[in-house]
C-alpha cells in the first residue's frame, strides 16, 4: 500500500452507532477505537489491544503454529476456516503470549471476533488452556480478553468439549492460586461465556458489551416476554452482580497492573 493510498485510509469517516457522528479511522485510532464525542466502543482487534495493553517490544507469543483440523469431516469447513485466516490473518480465533503490563510479567490471552465470529473450536480451547498452564507452571497473572458467538459448531462435539477443558483449567488455576482476570469484549456470548469467561477471580467488561448465553431475541421468543432496555449489555451484568468492574480501554492497563500488584503473593 502507498503512503497516498495509507493517507485516505486515515480521513476515511466511520459514523459511530451510538451518537450518530462521524470520525475519521485516524481519530478512532487515536482514541483506542472509541468515539471521542460519546465514547462508544467499538471492536478491536488482538494486536491492536497488545499495542495498548502491554509494554512495548514486551510481548511474546507462544503456540503460534496451532491450526483447527476438521475432526467430523464437515464439507465446506476447511474453506471457511481458509476465508477466516485471510480476512483476520490470524491462523485461529485467539492469540496467546507473554508480556509486561507496567514491568509486570503476566499471561495474556486475547480473542478475535474477527475469526469466525470468535468461535471456540479445538485449537481455542487448546490456546486458551495452555494460556492458564502456564500462569501456573511460571506462576504469572492470567489475563484474557474474550469476544466471542460461543462454540464452534462445526466442530461437533469437540467443540463443546473445550468448555469443559477450559474450566477446568481454571479450576487448576484457582487451586494453584494464580490471580486471573478476564476482560469482556463485545460481544461474549454462548459456550465461551458458559465456561471459562465467568470463572475468573476479577471480571472486567467493557462499556456497552454484550454478555451472555443465548442472545436477546432468542431469549424473547422463548419466555414471550420484553426485556428491559440495556439487557446483557456490561452496565446489567454489573447491576446484577455478573461483573465486578466496567473499564474504560484508556484505563484498562493501568487497571491491570493495579490488580497484578494487589494479587501478589
Amino acid at each position: 500500500m502507498s503512503g497516498e493510498e495509507m493517507d485516505k485510509n486515515e480521513d476515511i469517516i466511520i459514523t459511530c452507532p451510538h451518537c450518530g457522528r462521524g470520525q475519521t479511522k485516524a481519530m478512532l485510532d487515536e482514541h483506542l477505537k472509541t468515539c471521542p464525542a460519546c465514547g462508544h466502543h467499538f471492536r478491536m482487534e488482538p494486536l491492536e489491544r497488545i499495542a495498548y495493553i502491554a509494554d512495548e517490544g514486551s510481548f511474546t507469543e507462544f503456540s503460534a503454529n496451532l491450526r483447527s483440523l476438521n475432526p467430523i469431516d464437515l464439507a465446506g469447513y476447511e474453506e471457511k476456516l481458509s476465508e477466516a485466516e485471510s480476512k483476520s490473518r490470524m491462523k485461529d480465533a485467539v492469540i496467546t503470549g507473554t508480556c509486561l503490563i507496567e514491568g509486570k510479567p503476566a499471561v495474556l490471552g486475547l480473542m478475535s471476533f474477527n475469526f469466525m465470529g470468535g468461535s471456540m473450536g479445538s485449537v481455542v480451547g487448546e490456546k486458551v488452556s495452555r494460556t492458564m498452564r502456564k500462569g501456573i507452571d511460571e506462576k504469572l497473572p492470567v489475563i484474557i480478553y474474550t469476544t466471542s458467538g460461543g462454540a464452534r459448531m462445526q466442530e461437533g462435539i469437540f467443540s463443546l468439549m473445550q468448555m469443559a477443558k477450559t474450566s477446568a483449567a481454571a479450576a487448576a488455576l484457582d487451586k494453584a492460586r494464580i490471580p486471573f482476570f478476564i476482560v469482556l469484549c463485545d460481544p461474549t456470548t454462548g459456550g465461551v461465556t458458559a465456561s471459562f469467561a465467568m470463572l475468573a477471580d476479577i471480571i472486567i467488561a467493557e462499556p456497552g458489551a454484550l454478555i451472555g448465553f443465548a442472545g436477546p431475541r432468542v431469549i424473547e421468543g422463548t419466555i414471550r416476554q420484553t426485556l428491559p432496555k440495556g439487557f446483557q449489555r456490561a452496565e446489567f451484568q454489573l447491576e446484577k452482580g455478573f461483573v465486578d468492574i466496567i473499564s474504560p480501554r484508556k484505563e484498562q492497563k493501568k487497571l491491570l497492573s493495579t490488580l497484578i500488584e494487589m494479587h501478589r503473593k
